[in-house]
């Protein structure tokens, strides 16, 4: 398997804040790739709607809730509804004004009977009124019409264009709904008096709210002349046409025109907001798009970059390091692949070099002796192949194996026991003391029991492989606030200083000569990767009293467990 060229990586610590994703290292990335995103995006302001659906709906959910706002106040009409109770508790007051004039003068021992029309010219009163007063028996007998006050010059009138061309389009529409309908009769102000007439006479002030044809809002209002408690006569009210609809125009236009306003400016928002939004996303979708498709394109050079968006504190922002992070770490892996497989090369070849040469001088030697000491490094070899092959397998499957298997809680105290009583048995036999220290209360963890015991097994033989006879093996745990350690030490020659960062590395061994070729190198590698699968970690160090120094020979071998409870 070939992989992209490797890519120059920033030396610097990685560090894991609380509630931050861990990046692997960060690369450098060819320009190139960045214009490849510029040109899968678009250049065209600030977002391309046509190429956004996200950028669509969030423009038409923000004007969604403002086009409800609005025409819930105009269909509630709050402003109207408050103009109407105004209108008509003045129309009351003015009637009951007039009648109380017309009172006044029909009192007994009062002058002759008044001049109705004459009385209702002396009486001031509001505009854009008709005044009505009848006798008892309902017959006219004056009547006044107070036009409204003085109408603006043509060119000063408030301009309503906005309800105009709304209102044209509902008649418009009423238009084709209605047709072929009766066309409704005007009501002029004596009919209107006469409606309410009917209950006044019956000495009640009544009032009354209705529409003409063309749907303006009329008010009539009417109340009894009462003299020495008989009612001598009515007087009645009706308001001009359209003279509330006037103001309600004029309140509706100010409020569509503040409609407009926040249309445009929520508009002008949304799509700075999607910009911010569908713009990144874009540009994530586009990298990983391109990374997908890279391998219909013909070689390409460099690797996928994923914009760096980490300094926003957004999603976005944490998607980005999420997905920087699973690049790197992808990248890691295929590094890690490549390297693994060089090593696997340079390991079998060691081997397959040795029987070559073996197998080529059993072509020349006559004597039996050295024929059955080739056969012995053809024999050595090949179980050191099939050793090799073996651990080489397992090793390769570790990484899936650890993600499909389950996890369960179990007690490592009564694990490391039950090792303890198998492999101490192993180590009594080759005259190796072999000694436990556990605590006496389980310690429950979370993990691969099987695959923590391989590590404690693989550790415990290493030590054992170690010691000579007389020599002794301790492990031994404790539990320290959220972490176990478990330690496994003995008392054999130590690790060499220069090799202690080494051990855990592929095929590194550090045998003795006669031991050479009976181990792959391989064991503390995958304990490695065990453990630090668990969350834990794991290190070796050589045992010196407190007091010693580098130099001072080690009296043994340490190796260190921690894992997470």
């Amino acid at each position: 398997m070939s992989a992209a060229p490797r890519m120059e990586m920033e030396d610097r610590p990685r560090t894991r804040n609380s509630g931050e994703v861990l990046l692997g290292e960060d690369w450098v990335s060819p320009d190139a790739t960045v214009e490849t995103l510029r040109e899968v995006r678009g250049r065209g302001g600030l977002v391309a709607l046509n190429r956004s659906p996200l950028a669509r709906k969030i423009i038409i959910f923000n004007l969604m809730a403002l086009v409800v706002l609005v025409g819930g106040v105009l269909f509630l009409n709050p402003f109207r509804d408050s103009l109407v109770v105004q209108r008509e508790a003045g129309l009351v007051r003015e009637a009951e004004l007039v009648a109380t004039v017309f009172e006044a003068q029909m009192q007994p021992g009062a002058a002759p009977a008044p001049d109705h029309g004459a009385t209702l010219d002396g009486i001031r009163l509001g505009g854009g009124v008709e005044v009505f007063v009848f006798d008892p028996a309902g017959k006219l007998l004056a009547s006044r019409m107070v036009p409204p006050p003085v109408q603006p010059a043509p060119d000063r009138v408030r301009s309503t264009v906005i309800t105009d061309f709304l209102n044209a389009v509902w008649d418009g529409v009423s238009g084709v709904l209605t047709f072929g309908r009766e066309t409704a009769q005007p009501v002029d102000g004596a009919a209107l008096a006469r409606e309410v007439f009917p209950i006044a006479r019956a000495g009640e002030t009544w009032s009354h709210t209705g529409r003409d044809p063309s749907g303006s809002t009329l008010f009539s209002v009417a109340t009894p002349i009462r003299v020495a408690g008989q009612v001598v006569g009515v007087v009645a009210l009706t308001s001009t046409e359209g003279e509330i609809d006037t103001l309600v125009r004029y309140e509706r236009e100010q409020i569509l025109q503040m409609f407009v306003v926040a249309l445009l400016v929520s508009i002008g928002l949304s799509l700075v907001l999607a910009s911010t939004i569908a713009n990144p996303l874009s540009d994530l979708a586009a990298a990983a798009e391109i990374g997908r498709d890279r391998d219909n394109r013909g070689p390409v050079t460099g690797r996928v970059r994923i914009p760096d968006l980490a300094a926003r504190p957004d999603e976005i922002g944490r998607l980005s390091v999420a997905m920087r992070g699973m690049v790197a770490a992808l990248y890691d892996r295929i590094d890690a692949n490549e390297q693994f497989a060089a090593d696997v090369a340079h390991e079998i070849k060691n081997p397959l070099a040795s029987l070559r040469s073996a197998v080529g001088s059993m072509r020349f030697v006559k004597k039996d002796e050295h024929r059955t000491r080739l056969l012995d490094v053809i024999e050595h070899d090949v179980r050191r192949l099939d050793r090799l092959v073996s651990d080489i397998s397992n090793a390769s499957r570790l990484d899936s194996e650890l993600v499909k298997e389950e996890e369960d809680r179990f007690d490592l105290i009564r694990t490391i026991a039950g090792l303890g009583d198998y492999m101490g048995q192993q180590a009594r036999e080759k005259g190796v003391d072999f000694l436990t220290d556990l605590p006496a209360d389980p310690i429950m963890i979370r993990g691969l029991e099987a695959r923590l015991a391989q590590v404690f097994v693989n550790l415990i033989s290493n030590a054992v492989s170690f010691c000579e006879e007389g020599d002794a093996v301790r492990v031994w745990a404790r539990r320290r606030d959220n972490r176990v350690l478990v330690v496994v030490e003995d008392t054999g020659p130590g690790i060499p200083e220069q090799a202690l960062t080494k051990v855990f590395k592929r095929f590194y061994s550090e045998r003795p000569s006669g031991d050479f070729g009976n181990h792959s190198g391989l064991g503390l590698a995958i304990s490695k990767q065990i453990v630090e699968a668990h969350g834990g970690v794991i290190w070796a160090e050589n045992i010196r009293p407190a007091t010693a120094d580098i130099s001072t020979p080690p009296l043994g071998a340490r190796f260190v467990v921690g894992l997470p409870v």
